[in-house]
């Protein structure tokens, strides 16, 4: 066995035996210095595979969660609603367009068409 590969093999039992969020932070940062990408491929695809859809799903979402709920704004808005935006997914995004739209009242929501409507969109 590889050094390196025996060095993974005891810090997945640490992580195993600790359990904490800590300890799998710090095998993930450990798999990047002691494994290719390949490998951790590898391990990521096993793991996932090893679970029921519905549990693999929520894991994969939780690796990449996106950028969660947006914060309130502080001064204005728009610079953090954009902040936030760079780093939704697209679902995200849909979402929250869809539900801020529907927030908006009927004069609002007329406005903002008119603005979208203007744009030029990108096909």
């Amino acid at each position: 066995m590889k050094p390196g590969h025996k060095r993974m093999s005891r810090m997945l039992g640490y992580c195993l035996t600790l359990g904490t969020a800590d300890a799998w932070s710090g095998f993930s940062f450990v798999a990047s210095a002691r494994l290719s990408e390949i490998e951790r491929a590898a391990l990521a695809f096993s793991a996932l595979k090893s679970l029921e859809v519905p549990h693999a799903e929520m894991t994969a979402a939780a690796a990449f969660r996106g950028a969660g709920t947006p914060l309130p704004p502080f001064l204005g808005g728009m610079e953090e609603a954009r902040s936030w935006a760079a780093d939704a997914g697209p679902a995200e995004l849909k979402a929250v367009a869809l539900a801020a739209f529907e927030a908006l009242d009927p004069r609002d929501q007329a406005a903002f068409f008119r603005h979208i409507s203007e744009m030029e969109v990108a096909a």
